[in-house]
């Protein structure tokens, strides 16, 4: 069998990751990765083992996984520093952008720890409302491409589990955390590296959420971390005018609203006030037409900055609405910038499919909770691991489209290929490392281009 070797670079950042582990248990990590990189078909944790060549010691990998899953929170640590050095400081914008959602991921069999039944987010064919499985709050870091737009970067997953089935464990007295709601864990995971990000940056992070996350418990966590927020606005939001000047000083504190209820929906359908400025979304250049106006809003503690944008072909075109809003926990915030960092959330939307459709995130289907929680987390941080090997390289090197003329040859280049190119880079030096005799004929030369294609 091959000795598969992962690029030199690549072995140095799994190397550093790994610091933090126990050193007898290190050496599994790099072989679980160059697994997750070769494997085809069903990613399985099996699958990931025979692409590695494992041999007689394949169960001290899955006892491995479980040490990965205790860890993650240093590993994910280890990872966001190797982000942050390889990331140009230009390629980060005005804000250190972050963005968080929650996705779920299937499992099959009633020995599945603290599986439970969860909103079935894309239903499909089926229709299926619930699913029976584990949900993933994940948190990205958005980076600006001078190429390819934004990209997003999995950090770190924590998962939720619903109350009642985490009772089960609790009474029995061997539950491996207690209960925290989707909103709490998502102010964990920025709280947990909002510091280095202003440190090292020394810029202000703006975090991106659906409106879900758009509630007091978030929203005052991320206030008193020093965060901005941006988030979707209910159409029936209670929104409220500035308060008036003090002219006096007496007895308590002043107002922190206004006395008058604001109505969205008036705003929206009021035909003067709209202001049309032309932006780049999704990659396209368009005009936005949109009005932005100050208000109160009691879950943001305060004054916030609110956008109605009015829905066109391009923008928010699976949005039935003639008209969506959105805002800013900071009212300095121009309504141009509220826009663009709403269409960027669009990434994470991107980072699940390329985990779960290219990575294979979910069909791992492991019973241990902490397995579970170090495969989703491997999906997520190898997908960042491809994402900086290919940052600087050419779209030509990563395209590689000559077998597909019908393709668009200046799309840029997915996820899918940035992985088949380090594929690729795996099999051209493991076979430039056999003997100069053995590879010198033009005919095995040929025959490994042509098995490196089928393999790729």
């Amino acid at each position: 069998m091959a000795a598969w070797t992962l690029p030199h670079r690549i072995t140095d950042w799994c190397e550093n990751l790994t610091t933090a582990l126990d050193r007898r248990s290190r050496k599994y990590f790099v072989t679980v990765v160059l697994g997750m990189v070769l494997a085809n078909g069903r990613r399985t944790v099996s699958s990931w083992l025979r692409a590695a060549g494992v041999g007689d010691d394949w169960q001290d990998h899955y006892y491995f996984l479980q040490t990965v899953g205790r860890n993650a929170r240093h590993l994910a640590t280890k990872l966001l520093h190797l982000a942050v050095r390889q990331i140009p400081l230009n390629h980060v914008g005005e804000f250190v952008k972050l963005t968080l959602d929650d996705s779920p991921t299937k499992r099959y069999g009633p020995k599945i720890e603290l599986a439970g039944i969860h909103h079935n987010p894309t239903p499909g064919p089926s229709g299926s409302e619930f699913l029976y499985g584990h949900v993933w709050v994940t948190l990205s870091w958005l980076v600006t491409h001078p190429l390819w737009g934004c990209i997003g970067l999995p950090l770190r997953a924590l998962m939720y589990v619903r109350r009642k089935d985490l009772k089960v464990l609790e009474d029995l007295g061997c539950a491996p955390w207690s209960f925290r709601t989707k909103l709490e864990l998502a102010a964990e995971l920025v709280e947990w590296c909002i510091v280095l990000f202003q440190t090292w940056f020394q810029k202000r992070v703006m975090v991106i959420v659906d409106g879900a996350y758009a509630k007091k418990p978030f929203l005052s966590r991320m206030l008193k971390a020093g965060a901005v927020v941006v988030s979707r606005l209910r159409k029936d939001a209670a929104l409220f005018d500035l308060p008036e000047p003090v002219k006096r000083r007496g007895k308590g504190r002043p107002r922190k609203y206004g006395r008058q209820r604001l109505s969205l929906a008036h705003r929206g359908g009021h035909r003067y006030g709209w202001t049309t400025m032309p932006m780049v979304l999704y990659g396209v250049a368009q005009q936005v037409t949109f009005k932005t106006f100050l208000a109160t809003y009691p879950p943001a503690g305060g004054m916030i900055r609110v956008v109605i944008v009015k829905r066109s072909a391009q923008l928010f075109s699976d949005n039935p609405m003639e008209w969506v809003a959105f805002f800013s926990t900071d009212p300095m915030v121009s309504a141009a910038t509220i826009i663009e960092a709403v269409a960027d959330r669009s990434a994470i939307e991107q980072n699940f499919h390329d985990v779960k459709e290219v990575h294979g995130a979910g069909q791992q289907q492991v019973r241990n909770v902490w397995c579970n929680v170090a495969c989703w987390n491997l999906c997520l941080w190898l997908h960042t691991i491809v994402e900086l090997w290919s940052w600087r390289r050419s779209g030509n090197t990563l395209r590689q489209r000559a077998d597909r003329p019908w393709d668009d040859a200046a799309r840029r280049p997915s996820h899918a290929d940035r992985l088949k190119t380090l594929r690729k880079q795996v099999i051209r030096e493991t076979f430039s490392a056999l003997p100069r005799p053995i590879r010198a004929a033009r005919k095995i030369q040929r025959l490994v281009q042509a098995l490196t294609r089928l393999a790729t």
